[in-house]
């Protein structure tokens, strides 16, 4: 699954998060050709103008967000924009399969979600994905894979089948799988044997902090926190400040423009602050899991440890054209708490790890129980 960027809380709810306050608006009066008001109502234009002509209003808006230069402008369809809100609950529809593409080309399957379609065939953490419906997958992106499984290009619902061909050692089989409407976790949390908890959140869904949360108080008493944050390609935001909330007593998050108003968002006070903190990030953290990196980062909460994050800090609102399809354009960018701008840049991290990030982070963890 991803997750679109920073501020989808406004896509969804189709106003800013509840915790933004604006401190500055612009003078009201007509929309600046090159603000973000401009492009979003000459999309719309374009948009109503091609209907009028008995023309696709999304192939319209596609080609006007093109001319705009907006780098992550895009256009969904209904029923993608239905699907993203879903994403946002932690729900989607497919076969239970997480993959990711070996050096070779080869596509394996690196996780099966239990009670799934593709647990109940059976297949495996570790087997190789060949083929979805006929079709040779080696050497494809694993977002076209996934996309593949799910069934995107016929938009296809809960119940229509899927054709996977499989292999494990030298056994090669096809599976017919029915794809299924199902729930992820988002946030998951295990002990390590120094006491310690890894608390890991894959993307900020609705939920996500207050099981961030439950996962704080379920940790031994004094232990130590490592807060996974790679691979989080972000989510929605006030789930991203909650979960600051649990880790600050209160304080400002992140300042943020939108097209003339000047925002800022703070953390509730009462969070836990005196557990030692390590968050993890790679090139895959982006967007709201980077906004909370900065904050616990610049707010000296955490010691950051990875590698640069992805540097996507840009805030997107939505557009419904007549068709019912959604545009989303870029509004304004946000800087952490000591005025960083993460967009195009990322967030540098205090120590940099590769493969051994986990046992960094250990010793780290370790380093600051005995300090305090």
């Amino acid at each position: 699954m991803v997750f679109f960027g920073v501020l989808v809380a406004g896509a969804v709810t189709g106003s800013l998060p509840e915790h933004a306050h604006p401190v500055r608006r612009a003078a009201p009066g007509p929309a600046r050709p090159d603000s973000a008001a401009a492009r979003h109502e000459a999309v719309q234009r374009a948009a109503a103008e091609a209907m009028a002509d008995g023309k696709s209003p999304m192939e319209a808006a596609e080609r006007a967000v093109s001319r705009s230069g907006d780098r992550w402008g895009a256009v969904y369809s209904e029923g993608e924009y239905e699907e993203f809100q879903e994403a946002l609950d932690g729900r989607y529809t497919g076969v239970g399969l997480w993959a990711r593409r070996e050096r070779d080309g080869r596509i394996e399957v690196t996780k099966v979600q239990p009670d799934s379609p593709a647990a109940a065939a059976g297949i495996r953490r570790g087997d190789r994905l060949r083929s979805v419906d006929g079709g040779g997958v080696d050497g494809r992106p694993v977002t076209e894979v996934v996309s593949l499984l799910r069934g995107d290009a016929e938009d296809a619902p809960a119940g229509t089948t899927v054709t996977l061909g499989l292999q494990r050692g030298t056994r090669a089989w096809t599976e017919k799988l029915r794809r299924a409407k199902l729930s992820t976790d988002s946030v998951t949390a295990r002990r390590l044997p120094g006491g310690g908890t890894v608390i890991k959140i894959a993307a900020f869904t609705r939920g996500s902090a207050a099981a961030v949360r439950a996962a704080l108080r379920a940790a031994p008493a004094g232990g130590g926190i490592i807060l996974d944050l790679r691979g989080n390609s972000g989510g929605l935001v006030t789930e991203a400040v909650e979960t600051a909330s649990a880790f600050l007593d209160g304080g400002l998050v992140a300042t943020y423009d939108a097209d003339g108003a000047q925002c800022v968002l703070h953390a509730d006070p009462g969070g836990e602050t005196t557990r030692p903190l390590v968050t993890l990030v790679d090139g895959g953290t982006m967007s709201a899991a980077e906004m909370l990196t900065g904050a616990l980062q610049d707010r000296g909460r955490a010691v950051v440890i990875g590698s640069r994050t992805f540097g996507k800090g840009s805030v997107q609102m939505p557009t419904k054209l007549p068709d019912g399809s959604v545009a989303e354009l870029t509004v304004g960018h946000y800087r952490t708490p000591s005025g960083h701008v993460v967009d195009g840049r990322g967030i540098t991290p205090d120590l940099e790890a590769g493969l051994q990030v986990l046992q960094r982070a250990e010793t780290v963890l370790s380093g600051l129980g005995n300090a305090s």
